[in-house]
């Protein structure tokens, strides 16, 4: 049986705000170890049976998930770019058609990207008992064995144990997340497992019950991969298909009504990391309770998780409080709220604010930005250009640019005129001239921009030429 990972690399992860924003949400942070969540998933696929993943990600994470890839060595068997999020049932629908063109026969193990499992030999021994009941035709969901009353979970009832197929049940039912009661009388029964939203099934199988129990997601999912084009290294799904298919999960969409349901409960190390209080669950705390990442003081302080990104917290005589801290945002919240976070992002995008979408440092395929100072009709970026990356040939039509180079060495493009700027050397691009920038070198290129004109929004650039292929 060739295994085929699918892995659900969307989401914008807002309860792990100030960190995890749209622009790099949580599955591209380094959460818990060096790596990135994204990074830490795919590490724990090597096995012989299964093939290389397949990734689902939104179009404006595309360079930024490749790159993640490029730096641990992993090539993928394709991208799929979703040009907006539609829940897991679609994402699942199109790798499923897209992986019955390469083999009729294709495993899917479907799984989100911003997991930890942190037992790694009990999640292949458990996808190899789910491996059994995928033979039969089953659609196997992946149940985690509680540890506690958990109230954040949906859960899974188990039904009758599977003939000779030990370790499989089929299910019952799911559960809505239930509340503190429940949950606890969920573990007093001892049937019921926290739904990990983790999935073994062929394609052709989870396909065949989609058509079935949900034609509309199934109509539109298909004709979005059928009228998918290549762009580099991506494969983009038709806009107007995937924009038309409805936005649905696949517990709701299948797994809760299908009759072909199986459930593998597993003790794997497992956690969703979907709060701040998850993320400290699966952290070692000091003598006092505290997790403290960063320039952080603390003193009389206790069970608390104080993480800072660059300028130095200070915390005195608090506890159970969950302060974060970064360059454009600081959030101060008691571990029985971290719930609320999300309320709090889905306010200030109410308020247009930036700081629920972007940090102050924004990555681009060529490298990142980072915004240092803005007045009345100037901005101060760093720009770092990473070796062989290349800015789009544009235009700006209200503000001017000096670059000046702090290390490496620049070719610059301004008009008909080419020529390379090193190290303590500047230029001036005049409004309205066409312009590029590019790092011919072998290392890093870092630059200051001073930005000033009557405009400075990143909507004044006319892209005139892009080896990436942006709009």
């Amino acid at each position: 049986m060739k295994i085929y990972p699918v892995i659900l690399a969307g989401g914008s992860g807002s309860r792990l705000w100030p960190l995890s924003r749209e622009a790099l949400p949580k599955q591209l942070l380094p959460l818990v170890t060096e790596k990135s969540m994204l990074q830490e998933t795919l590490l724990r696929l090597e096995s012989e049976n299964w093939m290389p993943p397949l990734l689902v990600c939104g179009n404006q994470h595309r360079f930024l998930v490749a790159e993640q890839l490029r730096e641990i060595g992993v090539v993928p068997q394709g991208i799929l770019l979703e040009p907006t999020g539609k829940n897991t049932a679609p994402a699942v629908a199109v790798a499923a058609q897209f992986l019955m063109k390469q083999d009729k026969e294709a495993v899917m193990l479907v799984l989100p990207a911003d997991h930890v499992i942190s037992d790694v030999a009990a999640f292949h021994a458990a996808v190899q008992r789910a491996a059994g009941a995928v033979k039969n035709g089953s659609l196997v969901t992946f149940g985690i064995v509680p540890t506690a009353p958990e109230t954040g979970y949906g859960y899974i009832r188990c039904g009758a144990a599977l003939k000779d197929l030990d370790g499989c049940f089929a299910v019952d039912r799911f559960v809505e997340k239930p509340d503190r009661a429940t949950a606890e009388s969920f573990l007093t029964e001892g049937n019921y497992s926290w739904n990990s939203g983790m999935f073994l099934f062929r394609a052709a199988d989870y396909l065949h019950e989609l058509k079935q129990l949900r034609p509309d997601i199934h109509e539109h999912a298909e004709k979005a991969m059928h009228d998918a084009y290549h762009d580099l290294d991506f494969c983009r799904l038709d806009e107007i298909a995937f924009a038309q298919c409805p936005s649905e999960s696949i517990d709701y969409a299948v797994m809760e009504a299908t009759r072909k349901a199986v459930v593998v409960p597993a003790e794997i190390g497992w956690n969703d990391v979907g709060s701040w209080s998850a993320l400290c669950a699966i952290q070692s705390a000091d003598a006092n309770g505290n997790i403290l990442r960063g320039d952080v003081y603390a003193d009389g302080v206790t069970d608390s998780m104080i993480r800072s990104e660059g300028r130095l917290v200070a915390a005195i005589g608090v506890k159970d409080l969950i302060v974060v801290e970064t360059k454009d945002a600081v959030l101060v919240v008691h571990k029985d709220h971290v719930q609320n976070v999300k309320q709090v992002v889905d306010e200030m995008k109410k308020r247009c604010r930036s700081e629920p979408l972007n940090h102050t440092v924004v990555y681009r395929p060529w490298g990142s930005y980072e915004g240092i100072d803005v007045g009345e009709r100037f901005q101060v970026k760093r720009i770092t250009v990473k070796p062989g990356g290349k800015l789009s040939l544009q235009m700006h039509h209200h503000r001017a640019e000096h670059w000046v180079v702090v290390s490496g060495t620049a070719r610059v493009t301004c008009g008909d005129q080419v020529r390379l700027v090193v190290e303590n050397e500047s230029t001036f691009i005049p409004i309205g001239t066409t312009h590029r920038l590019e790092n011919p070198g072998k290392m890093p290129l870092h630059l200051i921009e001073v930005q000033s004109g009557g405009y400075l929004g990143e909507d004044d650039i006319v892209r005139i030429e892009d080896m990436y292929r942006r709009d």
